[in-house]
């Protein structure tokens, strides 16, 4: 079996101006890849430009009157896209469709055999994007546009997505909430932005018992985390995936400025060897990470790096 991890990343994803003073600025992808290159890590790595996703593949996740309006939004040149907050340019569309496209590659390169696993570090993210509205700076659900495709091209019958993304992920929740084939595990800030993910949401229908969520208070910090990850991880297991994704949001840092937790650069190694040994004993290992959120420069660089690291030799 393949020891390789890949490494997905596109030009185009630091093209995404949102403007002056907004959080999700190109220089999050920017100072994180720097990072990597001279920790020395990308040089361990397989590294591969993301291609974009195909429509259909868009389609199986985001509905098409959305998907066609807000391509043509960006493309008119409106500042913002639906509530606002998610901000757009001449290169948006393009980069949110390599962002999509880069989980979907990787998902293919791990089930081939070509990588064990793999790292996708693209913008802009994707967990809070919903069927037919962007918000949270989110366009298109990233993660979820790979779970759909694991499932519907290429047979998959249990796929699991851990968000350790600071605010939840409702986008990403809402598209499985009554899946019974993809269980999705939340450790996310509450009460806190977006609003959803309380604990007593746990999916609906044939879904029901496949949403976890595991909210946490603010002030938390490394052994809340890692405790409810651990708890969390359990019934992953007892779902028992084929494939594991992970909405790697590093904005629960203590540095964050978005958030109100204290987790550390630390504890992102241990929670990336917790979902990585999950993988080894379900799913032969295979694992793609899909970057989410992350505000703080230092923080996000330095806590994708030990991600990466960990990726590499679990």
């Amino acid at each position: 079996m393949t020891s390789t991890t890949g490494l997905l990343s596109a030009p185009v994803c630091l093209r995404h101006d949102t403007g002056p003073g907004h959080p999700e600025r190109p220089a999050r992808l920017s100072t994180l890849l720097e990072r990597l290159e001279a920790s020395g890590i990308a040089s361990d790595v397989e590294r591969v430009e993301a291609r974009p996703a195909e429509p259909e593949r868009l389609l199986a996740v985001h509905d098409q009157r959305h998907v066609a309006a807000m391509r043509a939004a960006v493309e008119r040149g409106a500042g913002a896209l639906d509530e606002g907050d998610t901000a757009v340019s001449e290169h948006t569309w393009r980069a949110a469709v390599c962002a999509a496209g880069a989980g979907l590659e990787a998902a293919e390169r791990v089930l081939a055999g070509e990588w064990r696993n793999a790292f996708c570090a693209v913008r802009p993210p994707g967990h809070h994007a919903e069927h037919a509205r962007a918000m949270g700076f989110c366009l298109l659900n990233n993660v979820a546009i790979c779970a759909r495709a694991l499932g519907e091209v290429h047979g998959l019958e249990r796929v699991a997505i851990v968000d350790w993304d600071v605010h939840h992920g409702n986008g990403t929740q809402h598209a499985f909430e009554d899946d019974p084939s993809v269980f999705f595990l939340s450790l996310h800030q509450w009460p806190h932005y977006p609003g959803t993910g309380g604990a007593a949401e746990r999916g609906t229908g044939a879904g029901e018992g496949a949403t976890r969520n595991r909210p946490l208070p603010a002030g938390s910090g490394d052994k809340e985390w890692l405790a409810a990850l651990e708890e969390g991880l359990r019934e992953v297991e007892a779902f028992d995936p084929q494939f594991v994704l992970i909405s790697a949001g590093f904005d629960a840092h203590a540095a964050d400025p978005l958030s109100g937790t204290r987790v550390t650069t630390g504890a992102y190694e241990r929670m990336t060897e917790a979902v990585g040994a999950l993988a080894e004993r379900c799913a032969g290992g295979r694992l793609v990470s899909m970057l989410e959120g992350g505000y703080d420069l230092d923080a996000l660089a330095a806590s994708a790096e030990v991600h990466l690291a960990t990726l590499r030799r679990v």
